[in-house]
């Protein structure tokens, strides 16, 4: 369930990025749509860095260990 989480919040960082450039294209960067699209994008990107952090460290995500 964690790892469909964190899918689901990758993609939606990919999806406030081609808004951003979305909505930079069509208004020609004059609305607060892009700096809103980047707040957006910003703050998803932290949730998703502390959600993997707090859950290497309660140890529901491991990393790969080397193969030998």
């Amino acid at each position: 369930m964690l790892k469909v989480i964190i899918v689901v919040l990758l993609l939606a960082v990919i999806v406030s990025l081609f808004s951003g450039l979305f909505f930079l294209i069509k208004d020609g960067g004059k609305s607060r749509r892009v700096v809103n699209s980047l707040a957006v994008r910003v703050g998803l990107s932290v949730l998703l860095l502390a959600l993997i952090l707090i859950s290497l460290w309660h140890g529901d995500l491991s990393l790969n260990p080397t193969p030998y």
